[in-house]
């Protein structure tokens, strides 16, 4: 009577499995976003870095254009990069139904001070498909929504850019594949919760320095060091973007924590059955 043999064990679904991402940042994708990230940077954050003798000042009311232009044509570069790393006729399906969805919810709070529920889709949708898509679907999401409502003009770059940090930010959280259940929505809802006013705060930067010079004491002043400048935008945004901010991210928070467990759970179940990273093979058919 011989001994049974031990039989292979399954794996158990207590475990989540590696997730399978529709696109796979490389060395080239990686640097791509790293340029068109600091010129984002710079071109928001130029009142703080120029002093006040710069031409870069002097010229203050031509900077918005110029970094739009040049904006436009990074953005356009990191999306061909990223499309090269991999991004197949499933993802771009994908990609295809979130952004559209992301756009219609966005002029459900149109006039209403915070209300606007794309953001937890966007972070929900970058938690699940990693930062490569994020990034992607935050400014093709953007772009489209601003088509949709009529927002298009020098500053949709500049959000284009910084829902694309949005979106990319949630798919940077750690424990993409192992941290489930509570735990998870907790740390997504709190990312939300802060991306939400770093959104708010990168819009304010965008358009801050091109009040009315002499208009109030909290506007852009040239003539000042880039400290005091600093305290008027820090009084700028507290006084005009405070509340819409802090709405913004109380809907992010309350829309994660009550949807997030149903659309994180559909995200994966999709993301599985796309089986983004399976190659495409045709087989000969047999007579």
């Amino acid at each position: 009577m011989s001994a049974a043999r031990p039989q292979p064990q399954s794996p158990t679904s207590t475990q989540p499995q590696s997730q399978a991402r529709p696109i796979r940042l490389g060395p080239r994708s990686i640097a791509t976003l790293v340029l068109v990230s600091a010129v984002g940077v710079t071109s928001l954050g130029w009142p703080f870095l120029s002093p006040p003798t710069s031409q870069v000042s002097a010229h203050a009311q031509d900077a918005p254009w110029l970094f739009t232009c040049l904006l436009l044509l990074l953005v356009a570069v990191v999306a061909a990069t990223i499309s090269e790393s991999g991004l197949g006729p499933k993802a771009v399906a994908m990609l295809g139904v979130l952004a559209a969805t992301g756009a219609a919810l966005r002029p459900l709070g149109a006039g209403t001070a915070g209300i606007e529920p794309m953001f937890f889709l966007m972070v929900l949708s970058g938690r699940v498909l990693g930062p490569g898509f994020g990034f992607v679907l935050g400014a093709v999401t953007m772009f489209a929504s601003s088509l949709l409502t009529g927002g298009v003009g020098p500053w949709m770059p500049f959000q284009m850019l910084s829902m694309g940090w949005f979106t990319m930010g949630a798919g940077l959280l750690p424990g993409p594949d192992r941290l489930r259940g509570r735990g998870e929505l907790l740390l997504v809802a709190g990312y939300g919760f802060l991306a939400a006013f770093a959104y708010g705060t990168a819009m304010n930067m965008q358009g801050w320095p091109f009040l009315p010079r002499g208009a109030s004491n909290i506007a852009f002043d040239p003539d000042l060091d880039p400290l005091a400048n600093l305290a008027r935008f820090v009084a700028y945004c507290l006084a005009t973007s405070l509340g819409w901010d802090l709405g913004r991210a109380i809907v992010t928070v309350v829309l994660t924590l009550t949807l997030g467990p149903a659309i994180l759970k559909a995200l994966r179940r999709a993301t599985r059955r796309a089986a983004f990273e399976s190659p495409v093979t045709f087989d000969t058919p047999t007579r």
